[in-house]
């Protein structure tokens, strides 16, 4: 048994499953300007990053129960964000795209409607109507399953801000077709962990 573990750890060390998503936020999100939100939370240093051990959907939904819990009760200038990355569990994207209505019945269970959301990101992400190799999903793409906690606070703020935010996502869209899927991967922002980096594989063929 404790051999077995070992290998799991091995795996998927929590601190490179943080590093890879780190990379993936500075050189991505935050390189390509694909969220205006972004950089500030991450420089203050306001992104808590939690790396769940869970292999399966009822696990995952306890581990987001308690990141929600903990969200809520955070002090929003240490705490303004989460991300809850998924190294083990739900690499099937259409079996993480039904986890997402779980997570929205577990914030109205929560009494957290209005208060938290739940946005997403996962390495084979797919718009509806796109190829898998379009390079208009990888906006949505991260070297992990990502579950991102947000503070509904926080986005009114950031709208104030940046009140154009409808136009984000063609912007993304138009960013990322510039680039092309080429200039994606040479970002160098897939996964380093093998199981993970196998999927990441696939996506990319």
């Amino acid at each position: 048994m404790t051999e077995i573990s070992t290998v799991a750890d091995q795996e998927f060390p929590p601190e490179l499953v943080i590093e890879d998503t780190v990379r993936w936020l500075e050189k991505a999100v935050i390189g390509l300007n694909l969220c205006p939100f972004a950089k500030g939370v991450h420089v203050k240093g306001q992104i808590h990053y939690a790396v769940s051990q869970a292999t399966d959907a009822e696990a995952v939904a306890e581990d987001l129960y308690r990141e929600l819990e903990a969200l809520a009760e955070a002090n929003a200038e240490k705490r303004d964000t989460t991300l809850l990355i998924l190294p083990h569990a739900l690499q099937d994207f259409l079996d993480f795209n039904d986890f997402l209505e779980v997570a929205d019945a577990m914030i109205e269970e929560l009494d957290l409607g209005g208060i938290l959301q739940v946005a997403s990101f996962h390495p084979q992400f797919q718009f509806e109507g796109t190829d898998v190799d379009d390079v208009t999903n990888c906006t949505n793409r991260a070297p992990y399953p990502i579950l991102h906690l947000l503070r509904e606070d926080s986005i009114d703020k950031a709208v104030e801000v940046f009140p154009e935010a409808e136009t984000i996502y063609e912007r993304n869209m138009e960013t990322l077709e510039k680039i092309g899927i080429e200039g994606w991967f040479d970002l160098d922002v897939g996964p380093r962990c093998p199981v993970t980096g196998h999927v990441a594989a696939k996506v990319q063929q």
